[in-house]
């Protein structure tokens, strides 16, 4: 490499390097999270009528945290208020999801708007349209009564987006809960509302060992018993012509699904159902104050659901009271293989629930369980509909109501209620990415195991670049890998969204336990972080990008059909490949000025588009996702060489790599440059040097160093060997032929004409 041009080199890695520096410590500066008051910044570009039905205008704010009144003219329609300033909204991104939402004044939400997020998932994976069809199915739901309407239930979770729609549903839900009780919405009487529970469970009652007909009559234990009619009923009543005419298969008088629930943290109630042993183990297990529910079931629908297996989450059943909906996951959960009580009937499935000690249920009011049933009405959609299981203690387990206290201890000051949410929050976040884990551990081990291989083929890269036909034989099915596995099934696309996301996090609150959350995601980044020491970008942009995988694999089948490369001058090459490292500071710099912009400035890259969803988008993300692949058939990678802001992100850390893994001879860039010149991302100077932040560490030029047939120094070495050995051969078959020490040992090398 020349003089000025290793210069360059350095001062640009210099130069970017303090620009980084510059942007981790501006990064540190207030004002990027959010901050009480912007509801009055959100409401600028609201309209009221989507809010709040009819609504023409917003009043002004009335207390604190802020609401907003909304007027139809001269009368109040709603009120609109932001989720986040009444309930912890955080995300995955380890920022707020706030949505504005609109309520009546009998207390029904009205109408949601999402006005700000940082959620990767959605930026990068999932198409905000679902989210927004899934803020849809919300409106209508009773924050007086907490119960979604009638005639639908609450909105299924959306598959990959489990940890942003469950935030959105609990945060908006219970704080629209929160505003009609301070506001007394719906005839609630606000004082009445807030005031504290004076019943308690009677726990120096002597404890008795009932039947199951005592324990039913009593109320102890509530049934819900629902036929395959009435559910078909309930799905004909949606006005869903899809969910009718799929109605569910029997006789109208069959049992769906017959559904009790007790709850066994009463000492009575829990010993006579759980039997001495099993009453012990659960008493071991309840922290103080700690309750826990029995729910039994037997008929063809399962209270379990589907989203048990699949995310530690049971989808089908939640438990509510006042203002909290609580779901439940499997660390909360033992599974019984029956019912002690006696005459108990024999119930397929029998569950103990241990209600989570954060979530805020008070054990002597009374609580409902929503059974929620669903129906698909397509290859990718569904109906769903509730139903209420509803329960009370009874009065016999109850203590009476003490006289009104003289005095009222002081409430925690907020800075202490606001710490001990932040840790129930950490608590059961922690859970949460626990539980996915467990639950997605297949995929994981197929990603570990192919990252083992990926590392094994680096490590002992010379056994696969002497054999050619099996490293690309080899490479092209990785890829291919790649592409459908990591790319399309999976959707573990890296983005340099997850870069901006982190960098906020870092500045604004970080917390591993968000990133956790997306397991093979947080793999692959564990993986390139230390792929980034060894061999610098090249792992991943070369072998686990998919979009990169789709480039070279249509580039490689543009080959076969004929279609002729462009070779790009190099003195052109290399002012271009500059432009990815631009891109990526001005994301990164936009990105501490506003961030949502810079995400959405992040469409540079085409991920989201061919990889996500598959080109299923609107047309301008499409036509620019196609336009940069018809380009990589006639210049391979022709993205990836120019205009990936995450290429260019990861290529700046690769510089610190600690080995050197791709060998050069003296003559490369001297008097032989073929490497140079088939070098797929043009990466190696045409000196010989190779540049490792434009490798892609394909090892096409470690196949050429070691080919004794294409590499000139490789073959200059074998005809030499083998002009020693045609020579060797000959003196054994006539010994005078041999050269005297006269001749010089030029002659034993020179071959008789």
């Amino acid at each position: 490499m020349s003089g000025p041009t290793r210069r360059l080199q350095s001062a640009a890695a210099t130069l970017m390097a303090a620009v980084l520096a510059l942007a981790v410590l501006l990064a540190g500066a207030p004002g990027a999270a959010a901050k009480p008051g912007d509801l009055a910044r959100f409401l600028t570009d609201a309209d009221p009528a989507a809010l709040v039905p009819d609504a023409d205008r917003f009043g002004p704010t009335e207390g604190e945290p802020a609401v907003v009144p909304a007027y139809a003219g001269d009368a109040l329609a709603g009120y609109v208020f932001l989720n986040s300033d009444f309930t912890n909204s955080t995300g995955y991104s380890g920022r707020p999801i706030d949505v504005l939402v609109g309520v009546t004044t009998e207390g029904v939400i009205a109408g949601l708007d999402m006005v700000e997020h940082h959620e990767p998932i959605v930026l990068i994976g999932i198409p905000e349209s679902e989210i927004t069809a899934y803020l849809q199915g919300i409106v209508g739901y009773d924050a007086v009564t907490m119960t979604a309407p009638a005639d639908k239930g609450d909105p299924d979770i959306i598959s990959g987006a489990t940890v942003t729609v469950l935030v959105i549903h609990d945060s908006v839900t219970r704080a629209a809960a929160k505003v009609a009780r301070r506001l007394g919405l719906g005839g609630l009487d606000a004082a009445a509302a807030t005031a504290a529970p004076v019943r308690e469970i009677a726990t120096d009652a002597p404890v008795e060992v009932k039947d199951w007909q005592t324990l039913l009559g009593e109320g102890s234990v509530r049934r819900l018993r629902l036929t395959v009619g009435e559910v078909n009923e309930a799905f004909a009543a949606l006005g869903d012509p899809k969910a009718a005419k799929r109605p569910e298969p029997g006789q109208p008088d069959d049992t769906f699904i017959d559904l009790y629930v007790a709850q066994v943290s009463v000492p009575t109630i829990g010993r006579s159902l759980l039997g001495e042993n099993e009453w012990t183990n659960l008493q071991q297990t309840l922290e103080e104050g700690q309750s826990a529910i029995l729910v039994m079931g037997q008929g063809r629908y399962s209270f379990k659901g589907s989203g048990y297996v699949r995310g530690g989450i049971f989808d089908r059943i939640q438990l509510a009271q006042d203002t909290a909906s609580i779901r439940f996951r499997d660390r909360q959960h033992k599974r019984l293989g029956g019912v002690a009580a006696e005459g108990a009937p024999d119930f397929t499935e029998v569950g103990v629930f241990r209600v989570p000690s954060d979530a805020g249920f008070v054990p002597a009011l009374p609580w409902q369980l929503d059974l929620l049933v669903a129906r698909s009405t397509g290859a990718l959609e569904k109906a769903f509909v509730t139903f209420d299981l509803s329960y009370a203690v009874p009065e016999a387990y109850l203590t009476e109501p003490p006289p009104p206290p003289a005095a009222v201890a002081a409430p925690a000051t907020d800075a202490g209620a606001q710490a001990v949410a932040d840790d129930d929050e950490a608590g059961a976040r922690d859970a949460l990415w626990k539980a996915i884990w467990r639950s997605d551990a297949w995929s994981i081990g197929l990603l570990s195991a192919s990252l083992v291989f990926l590392t094994a083929v680096f490590f002992f890269q010379d056994f696969f670049v002497r054999r050619p036909k099996l490293l690309k034989g080899m490479r092209y099915a990785f890829l291919t890998y790649t592409l459908v596995w990591i790319g399309w099934i999976t959707n573990a696309q890296l983005s340099v969204v997850n870069l901006l996301t982190l960098s906020n996090s870092l500045a604004t609150g970080f917390s591993w336990q968000y990133f956790l959350m997306g397991p093979l995601v947080f793999i692959l980044w564990f993986a390139v972080a230390a792929s980034l020491l060894f061999w610098g970008r090249g792992p991943f942009c070369g072998w686990l990008c998919p979009f990169g995988a789709l480039q070279e694999l249509t580039n490689h089948a543009g080959r076969r059909l004929k279609i002729r490369q462009i070779s790009v001058p190099w003195g052109l090459h290399e002012r271009l490949w500059p432009i990815k490292y631009i891109v990526f500071l001005a994301l990164f710099g936009l990105a501490l000025y506003d961030l949502a912009f810079a995400e959405k400035m992040a469409e540079v890259e085409p991920f989201k588009t061919a990889i996500i969803l598959n080109f299923v988008r609107e047309w301008p993300f499409v036509l620019f996702a196609v336009a940069l692949l018809v380009a990589g058939l006639f210049i391979e990678r022709f993205f990836c060489r120019y205009l990936c802001p995450l290429g260019g992100a990861l290529a700046i850390p690769g510089r610190v790599r600690m080995f050197e893994w791709l060998k050069r001879w003296p003559e490369c860039g001297t008097s032989c440059s073929r490497c140079a010149r088939e070098c797929p991302v043009q990466s190696i100077h045409p000196e010989g040097h190779i540049n490792p932040n434009e490798c892609i560490y394909c090892m096409h030029c470690q196949e050429l160093y070691r080919d004794d047939f294409r590499c000139p120094h490789n073959v200059t070495r074998r005809l030499k060997k083998e002009r020693r050995h045609t020579a060797s051969k000959r003196v054994e078959r006539d010994p005078e032929a041999a050269p005297t020490s006269e001749q010089g040992p030029a002659a034993a090398e020179s071959p008789r004409a």
